[in-house]
């Protein structure tokens, strides 16, 4: 059994790596043996997974079929234990993902709750864009992430609502003014990437309002963005933390409007996991980590 499973998990790897060379980095054997693998069940189920013509394999029609399958019982495998432990899998490895803009206040806290109430649950955090760990947590390699709500989710999967962060104009103290459409026209514009849902949220948003800018440069990053705006190359508009690091930078931060455009933060796990009350005490950790609304050591002492 053990070899037949490294063996799906070696399928899907070549699925979504895109290459047998790419896989065998991934499940650490190497691309003879990634070959080699996948012939084996080939020879087992007499049947072609791959068409070989191309220069990179691809996947026949009832490889992708036998791949959807290979999921399914790999993820039932992983969740055996935890699905069996009497304390609900609350110890051992957990995968969750998160996008970068939480990484400085909500994860950190949430994360030191958790390990205090937890001390045998090991979260192993993989940070990127919604879009991205959405995929993942659908494949099966994350086993819950963080990100800014799609508009829509697969049906596989579950949503729990976090928190609702306001966007923001943020400035930096040299630059005076309340009113965001007037500092807006008159500053050079650094954009939220646009390839994140922040940054369609705020290209939505400058449309709606009929608002042109003077797009000065285009990053992902909120610590990278910030300090450029801290050095005065220009304003942007982001999430108003709902954690705030103690490293924040001292930035003016100006309404957008009496009701602001939003993005909602969550957890998206998969509907049939086994790990539910690890996601249970995640969310909870998350609800705790906005209440206290600060990342600090005083702020861990005091509620732990």
């Amino acid at each position: 059994m053990q070899m037949s499973i490294r063996m799906l998990r070696t399928l899907i790897a070549v699925a979504d790596h895109g290459t047998f060379s790419a896989a065998a980095e991934a499940v650490f054997v190497t691309h003879a043996a990634v070959s080699q693998q996948m012939k084996t069940l080939e020879e087992t189920w007499q049947i072609q997974l791959f068409d070989r013509s191309p220069r990179t394999p691809e996947l026949t029609p009832i490889g992708r079929a036998v791949l959807a399958k290979a999921r399914e019982v790999v993820r039932a495998y992983d969740d055996i234990v935890p699905s069996v432990l009497g304390d609900d899998g609350l110890r051992g490895e957990f995968i969750l993902g998160a996008v970068p803009t939480t990484l400085t206040g909500l994860v950190p806290l949430s994360m030191a709750l958790l390990k205090a109430r937890y001390a045998d649950l090991h979260v192993g955090l993989s940070p990127a864009l919604s879009a991205s760990l959405v995929l993942q947590v659908e494949r099966g390699t994350q086993d819950a992430a963080i990100i800014s709500k799609p508009d829509v989710l697969a049906s596989g999967l579950e949503w729990h609502t976090v928190v609702e962060e306001p966007l923001v104009l943020i400035t930096s103290p040299q630059v005076t003014g309340e009113d965001p459409i007037t500092i807006l026209r008159a500053n050079p514009f650094i954009r939220f990437s646009r390839d994140a849902v922040v940054g369609r949220i705020v290209e939505s948003w400058l449309q709606a309002n009929r608002i042109t800018v003077n797009d000065s440069m285009e990053l992902l990053g909120l610590d990278a963005i910030s300090s450029m705006v801290m050095a005065n190359l220009g304003v942007s508009i982001v999430p108003a933390a709902s954690v705030q690091s103690a490293s924040a930078l001292p930035l003016r931060q100006v309404a957008l409007a009496d009701a602001p455009p939003t993005r909602t933060l969550g957890l998206v796990y998969r509907r049939n996991t086994a790990k539910i009350r690890v996601i249970q005490e995640i969310v909870r950790a998350l609800l705790n980590a906005v209440e206290i609304g600060e990342f600090s050591p005083d702020a861990i002492r005091e509620a732990i």
